[in-house]
C-alpha cells in the first residue's frame, strides 16, 4: 500500500502546480454557466399541434403535448379519451417541459395526448420516440381512419422482442395513411424517474441519429473496456486490490449505462426483462460501492484522511444496501437511495481528494480532478432524475461524459501510483545496497567459507543427478538403455527413416538356456551372465545403433540404417554367433545362446508397437525352430546351428 508523502514534501507538492484549484473552480463555473444557458435557451410553446412537412425531420414534441396524471394508474384508453374530451388534460408546466418532459420520481401513471398534423407533401409514416430507455411501461394508442384505436406496448419490463420496433429507446410507428392528422395517446408508468423526451422523427433522420448514438456509445464502452482490462492485468501482476476496485468501478459503470441507454436490453439481456428493469440503478450502486472502496484504498484514507474514513466506510455500506434494496424495499425507493447516495458520495470523494492533495499524496491531483468531473455528472443526473433541471443531451449524458473523463484520469492516478511504487522499490534497493556495502567484508568472509561447502554440495548434487538419470533411463544391471529410452529411439528412427526414405531393423533377442543358468548357479550367477551377454552384443553395435534390455533375458537392438534385408540378417547372425559359446563364472562354465527375431521398417511395421510385435513373433518362431537361430518377421531366414 502506498501511503501519503512525508510531511517534508507537502510544500513541494503544493508548489508542483499551484493553479490546479483555480482551474477546478473555473471548470465548475463553466459547466454551471452552460447548464443555465441551455435552460434559458430551450424553446417553450404554449400548445397547438406539431406540423410535419417535407422539410421536417425531427420535432421535439414536449411542448405540443397535453398531460393527465393518473395517481392510481387505473385509467384505461376509453376513460383517458373521455377525460380529454372533458378538458381534464392540461399543458405541462414550463419547468416540466423544458426540452423534455420530466416528472421526477412519481408513483403514478402519466397520460400524454398529441395531435400531429402533416402537410400533403410530407411522408405518411413517422416515428414517435420516447427517448428514455429505462421506463417500465410505455403504451401508445393511435386512431386510424375509421376512428378505431390500435395500440402498441414497450418498456423494460417486456422482452426486447415484444417492442414494436427494435431500438434502444421506445419507438412507435405513426401511420397517417391518406389523412393529414393523427390522434395519439401515450400512457407511461415507471418505478424510476419519469423522464419523457418525446420526439417525432422521419425514419431516415432517426436512422442517421442512431448511427451517431451508436458511434458515441462504442467509443465510451470501448474506452471503459480497455481501461478495465488494462487494470485487471495490472491487478493480476501486482496483486494490489486498488486495481481490482477500479475494474469493479468500471464494470458497474458499464452495466449501469448499458441499462440506462438501452444497449443492455437490446444486445446483452434481451430476454431478461427483470434484470433490464433494475440494471441501471444496480449498476450505478455497484459503481458507487467500488468507487468508495477504490477511494479508501487509493488514498489510504485511514491514514491520510482519518477523520473522513468513517464516512467512506459508511458509503460502502450504503451502496451495498442500495444494491440489495432493489429486492428488499422495491425499485423506486432503492433508485432514489442510489441517486441520493451518489449525490452525497461524489462531494465526499472530492473533499477527501482535496485533503489528500493538500497532504502531498501522490496521484491525488488526478484523483481530485476526476471526482470533480464525476461530481458534476452525478449532480446533473440526480437533479434531472428528480426533475430539478431540464432534460436535454447535456443532462442525459452528463454522468456518462463525466465518468469517461473520470475513468481516464483515475487511470492516470493509478499510473502515478505505479511510479510511486517504483520509486519506493528503488529507494529500498538503494538502502539494501548501502547495507550491503557496510557489511561487505563480513559477507566476503562468510562467502569464502560457504563457497567450499557449496562446491562440495554441488558436486554431490551433480553425482546424484547423474545417478538418477542413469536409473531413470538405463537398466541398473547391464547399464543398457531401458524400455523408455528404447521407445523414444524407435520413434526417432521411424521419423528419420520416413523422412530420408531408408530402412532400419528391429531385433528382439531372447537368451537360450538362461533358466538353467539361474537354476544351477542362482540369481547372482545369472546376473553376471546377463552382463557378459550384454557386453558381447554391445561390442557388435555401431554408434548409431541402440541395444536395450527390456526385461529378464530379453533384449532389443535397433540397427539403423540398413541397406537391405541381407544387412539386417547379417547382424542377427553375428549376434547369434556372439552369444553362442561357454561363459565362465568363478571357474564354472555355463552355456547360453540366443534366439533372434528380425523386423524391417517399413515392410514389417510403421510404428513402435507393430515393429516390436513383428520381431517378437519372429523370435518365438526362432525358438520353436530349435534355438540358436534367427527368423525374419515376414519370411523365414537362415539358422545358425547351436554349438
Amino acid at each position: 500500500m502506498v501511503h501519503g508523502a512525508p510531511c517534508g514534501t507537502v510544500a513541494e507538492s503544493r508548489a508542483m502546480n499551484p493553479r490546479v484549484v483555480p482551474r477546478f473552480l473555473a471548470l465548475l463555473r463553466s459547466m454551471l454557466f452552460l447548464s443555465c444557458m441551455l435552460w434559458a435557451c430551450t424553446p417553450v410553446r404554449a400548445g397547438g399541434a406539431p406540423w410535419l412537412d417535407a422539410a421536417a425531420t425531427r420535432i421535439n414534441a414536449a411542448s405540443w403535448v397535453s398531460v393527465l396524471a393518473d395517481p392510481g394508474g387505473d385509467l384505461d384508453l376509453r376513460q383517458a379519451v373521455e377525460a380529454f374530451a372533458a378538458g381534464r388534460f392540461s399543458a405541462p408546466s414550463i419547468a416540466t417541459r423544458r426540452a423534455a418532459l420530466n416528472f421526477g420520481y412519481r408513483d403514478e401513471a402519466v397520460w400524454l395526448y398529441l395531435e400531429p398534423r402533416r402537410a400533403p407533401d410530407a411522408p405518411a409514416r413517422w416515428l414517435l420516440e420516447i427517448g428514455f430507455a429505462s421506463l417500465d411501461q410505455v403504451e401508445v394508442f393511435q386512431a386510424d381512419a375509421t376512428g378505431d384505436w390500435k395500440g402498441a406496448r414497450s418498456g423494460d419490463l417486456l422482452p426486447f422482442s415484444a417492442r414494436p420496433l427494435a431500438h434502444i429507446n421506445h419507438v412507435f410507428p405513426l401511420d397517417f395513411g391518406a389523412g393529414d392528422q393523427l390522434r395519439v395517446f401515450v400512457r407511461v408508468r415507471s418505478h424510476g424517474s419519469l423522464t419523457l423526451p418525446v420526439t417525432l422523427w422521419s425514419p431516415a433522420a432517426l436512422h442517421a441519429e442512431d448511427q451517431r448514438r451508436y458511434a458515441g456509445e462504442a467509443v465510451y464502452f470501448g474506452m471503459l473496456s480497455a481501461l478495465a482490462l488494462y487494470n485487471l492485468l495490472l491487478w493480476a501482476t501486482l496483486r494490489e486490490r486498488v486495481f481490482l476496485y477500479y475494474v469493479g468501478f468500471a464494470a458497474g459503470m458499464a452495466v449501469g449505462f448499458a441499462g440506462q441507454n438501452g444497449l443492455g436490453a437490446q444486445f446483452l439481456w434481451p430476454a431478461w426483462p427483470a434484470w433490464a428493469n433494475i440494471s441501471f440503478p444496480v449498476g450505478m450502486a455497484s459503481a458507487g460501492l467500488f468507487g468508495a472502496l477504490f477511494t479508501r484504498a487509493f488514498l489510504a484514507s485511514s491514514r491520510s484522511v482519518p477523520g473522513l474514513d468513517g464516512l467512506l466506510r459508511l458509503s460502502v455500506f450504503v451502496f451495498l444496501f442500495a444494491i440489495l434494496a432493489h429486492w428488499l424495499i422495491g425499485y423506486r425507493a432503492a433508485a432514489m437511495l442510489t441517486s441520493l447516495a451518489g449525490l452525497c458520495f461524489a462531494p465526499l470523494a472530492v473533499v477527501c481528494g482535496v485533503r489528500a492533495w493538500w497532504a502531498g499524496h501522490p496521484g491525488a491531483r488526478y484523483f481530485l480532478v476526476a471526482w470533480i468531473l464525476l461530481l458534476l455528472g452525478v449532480a446533473v443526473m440526480a437533479m434531472r432524475n428528480f426533475g430539478w433541471v431540464p432534460t436535454n443531451w447535456v443532462t442525459i449524458y452528463a454522468m456518462q461524459i463525466g465518468s469517461a473523463l473520470e475513468m481516464l484520469l483515475l487511470s492516470f492516478a493509478l499510473a502515478d501510483r505505479i511510479n510511486e511504487m517504483r520509486r519506493e522499490r528503488e529507494e529500498a534497493r538503494q538502502a539494501a545496497l548501502e547495507a550491503a556495502r557496510v557489511t561487505e567484508q563480513a559477507l566476503e568472509r562468510r562467502v569464502a567459507e560457504r563457497t567450499g561447502e557449496l562446491e562440495a554440495a554441488n558436486a554431490r548434487l551433480r553425482e546424484n543427478e547423474q545417478a538418477l538419470q542413469q536409473l531413470a533411463f538405463h537398466d541398473a544391471l547391464t547399464g543398457l538403455p531401458n524400455r523408455m529410452v528404447l521407445d523414444d529411439r524407435l520413434r526417432q528412427a521411424i521419423a528419420r527413416a520416413a523422412r530420408q526414405r531408408v530402412r532400419f531393423a528391429v531385433l528382439v533377442v531372447d537368451l537360450d538356456g538362461f533358466k538353467e543358468v539361474n537354476d544351477r548357479g542362482g540369481h547372482a550367477v545369472g546376473d553376471r551372465v546377463l552382463r557378459i551377454a550384454a557386453e558381447r552384443m554391445r561390442g557388435l553395435m555401431r554408434a548409431s545403433d541402440t541395444l536395450a534390455r527390456i526385461g529378464g533375458d530379453e533384449f532389443v537392438a535397433v540397427v539403423e540404417p540398413v541397406g537391405d534385408e541381407a544387412d539386417a540378417v547379417a547382424v542377427a547372425a553375428k549376434l547369434v554367433d556372439a552369444l553362442d559359446g561357454p561363459v565362465n563364472v568363478d571357474g564354472d562354465g555355463y552355456r547360453i545362446g540366443g534366439s533372434i527375431g528380425v523386423a524391417l521398417f517399413p515392410m514389417d511395421g510403421d510404428s513402435v508397437e507393430t515393429l516390436v510385435r513383428a520381431a517378437d513373433r519372429a523370435m518365438y518362431r526362432a525358438k520353436a525352430a530349435g534355438r540358436g537361430a534367427w527368423r525374419r518377421a515376414a519370411v523365414d531366414g537362415g539358422q545358425v546351428p547351436a554349438h
